[in-house]
Parts: structure tokens; sequence; C-alpha cells
């Protein structure tokens, strides 16, 4: 039922008006209104802080079923943004900040990103320099942050600032108000995909930010994003696996009406072995993610195979759409070729979340901890 409901939101409401948001380069701020009307924004945050109720894995099949309808990885990460900017707020259960923050960004009224990425580090989490000096009832913020995902429409940033000493353990979470004085945020970014997915470098110029707008203790902040990583990375790995399957549900329909030579494409041994490579590869990327997300919401230990969760699904999501737009021709060449979006969407994959080498780093060193371990 949850997928019909969103097959058919998406082919109403998302779909068709697709092309122009991404000409433009922005989705208008109405269809994040739609989007909660529709029961849809919420699903997968409790109920009682606004939310449609349902499990992480609810939140997965809302953004798998999307990009399955003819959506796109960009058009969800722009429309869910707040699925990597409130959890940590809802996690610490701060009744201020569920009321001013999570509710009415749930309501489809307000848009939250997340801030942790900065000019001078990616996945260094721990090493970030944005600094939050406290002085009286107010932190007072320097700082910037790069590539913020629904920066030039967000009114609130869930950012990571260093409020105590170098490393980790001097990480704490505030939560920004973008009207605030001193906070600039950059036109839109200009990027090879996501294209409807709107990106920006925001500043902090000494920006008083009140002190209540913490999220969690103080320097507990790297721990909350840690915790949160294994979330956001399965995402990112539903995203590739059912970006992939819709590359291979479109070259399924393509090579049938197309003929060369006076056949179809389709009856070539050539292609049929092409489409039967992409669909192992498709399947194979779901089944692991899938497991791997049963086990994570069972509680297991499962940061290694989350890493390897969303290395596989992109690995398999890079090499379907390249298959993908290689059956189409010229066609796929083509911006009017459905394809040709998702090809260029699914470099980020391997970027976004962490890094392809970020994730073999920790799939290293947690394998050989375990190794060392044994006898």
């Amino acid at each position: 039922m949850l997928r019909d409901s969103v097959r058919r939101f998406a082919l109403k409401e998302l779909v068709p008006n697709l092309p122009r948001w991404e000409d433009e380069g922005v989705i208008p701020r109405e269809v994040h209104r739609l989007t909660a009307e529709a029961g849809l924004l919420g699903v997968g945050f409790p109920q009682d802080v606004g939310g449609c109720g349902g499990s992480p894995i609810d939140a997965f099949i809302v953004a798998e079923e999307i990009i399955l309808a003819g959506g796109s990885s960009g058009l969800v990460a722009a429309l869910f943004t707040h699925g990597i900017g409130l959890p940590h707020i809802v996690a610490s259960g701060d009744p201020l900040l569920i009321d001013r923050v999570v509710r009415p960004v749930l309501a489809g009224e307000r848009i939250v990103s997340l801030g942790v990425t900065e000019p001078g580090g990616g996945s260094d989490v721990a090493g970030l320099r944005t600094r939050a000096v406290r002085d009286g009832d107010h932190y007072v913020v320097t700082g910037s942050k790069l590539y913020i995902t629904s920066a030039t429409r967000a009114d609130f940033i869930t950012t990571a600032v260093r409020t105590g000493d170098e490393g980790g353990g001097g990480i704490s979470l505030l939560v920004i108000d973008t009207s605030l004085p001193g906070v600039t945020v950059s036109p839109p970014l200009r990027k090879m995909g996501w294209q409807c997915s709107d990106t920006a470098e925001v500043a902090f110029d000494a920006v008083r930010v009140p002190a209540e707008y913490l999220v969690g203790a103080e320097n507990s902040g790297f721990l909350q994003i840690m915790v949160q990583f294994a979330a956001e990375r399965l995402s990112l790995a539903v995203s590739a696996y059912a970006t992939a399957q819709r590359c291979l549900d479109l070259s399924i329909a393509w090579v049938r009406e197309r003929e060369t030579f006076g056949r179809p494409l389709v009856s070539r041994q050539l292609v049929q072995h092409q489409l039967a490579d992409m669909a192992r590869e498709v399947d194979v990327a779901r089944t692991y993610t899938r497991a791997v997300t049963e086990d994570w919401l069972a509680g297991r230990d499962v940061l290694m195979r989350v890493a390897m969760a969303k290395n596989t699904a992109v690995v398999a999501c890079e090499r379907v759409v390249d298959r993908a737009v290689q059956l189409h021709g010229g066609m796929g060449y083509m911006r009017e070729a459905e394809v040709e979006r998702h090809y260029r969407d699914s470099r980020i994959l391997g970027i976004g979340g962490g890094t392809t080498e970020i994730m073999n780093e920790v799939v290293a060193k947690l394998l050989l901890a375990q190794s060392r371990s044994q006898p």
C-alpha cells in the first residue's frame, strides 16, 4: 500500500515537473508541503514529533519507489534532506527543538539541512574548524560549510561546530537559523548532476545562536554524527540500487522497441547477456543492502557491513547506468533520455555520505581488527 501510494503521488506531482525543476536548479518549497499532505514527508519519523510513523525501512521504500516511478536520486536528496538534518534532534528528545524545528519541517512548512563538510575537509569530521564559543546564553559561531544540500532554501541547518579541544571529543551540534545576522548562503553551486537539488556554501560570521539550540550535550556531536551515518549511508545505497533498477527497466523497454538491421535489439545474444549482468548486479546490491538494514534495525554491529553495502550498491549503479546509456546508443547521450540524467546523478553516490575510499578504509580497519582477535 505504501509503494502504491508513493507511486501515485510521484507520477502525479513529481515526475511530470522534474524536467522543469532540473532546468531551474531547485525544487519549489510548496512541494514539501504537498508531500507532507500526502502523508509521505514524515514517513520513518515518530508520530509524537509530527511524523507519520513507520521505520527507516518505510522511509527507504518511499525513496526507492520515487526513483522507480521515474524520479531521481537528486529529487530524493532535495525533498528529503530532513532525513539527515532531523534525526539527531529527534534522538535528543529536546521539546523546544522538536516544537520549533522538527514539527514544522515534517509539516512541510520549513526546510532543514545538515552542515558538516567544510572547505578544508570532507570525511574528516573530527578535524572540522567551524568554532562556537559560549557567550552567556548564546554561542558565537564563526566558520563555513561547503556542499550543503538544500542550503539555499533551508530555514535551519543542523551544524557541526567545535566547542572544545581538537579531535572528535570537542564537537557539538547546533541548529542555526539561517535568518540570523551573520549567516551568508552562496548562490547554488553548479554541479555535474543532482540539478534539481540546490547545493551551496554557508558562511558564519560571528553568528549569535541561542544556547537552547544545542542538540544534546556539549561536545557530544561527533558521536551523534557517527550514529546517524549508518542511516545516511544505507539510504544512499538504496538510491544507488533503485537507480540501477530504473535504468535496467528503461533499457529493457528500449531494446524491445529499438530495431537495428531489421531485428529488435533484444533478439541479440550480446544484448541479452548485458541485461542479465545488469539484473544480477542490481539484485545482489538490493538483497545485500536490505539484509544489512534489517540487521542494523535489530541492533547488531553492522558498521563494516554498512560500508560494504554502500560500496556494493554504488559499484552496481555505476556499471548498470553506464551499460544503460550504451544500450540506448546516441539517444542515451541526449538530455531528453532519462538514463542520461541517471548517469550524471549516479556519480555523486560514491562521494556523498563518505567516499568509496573512506568506506574501504572503514572495512579494512574493522576487518584487520577482527582478524587480530582470532587465533
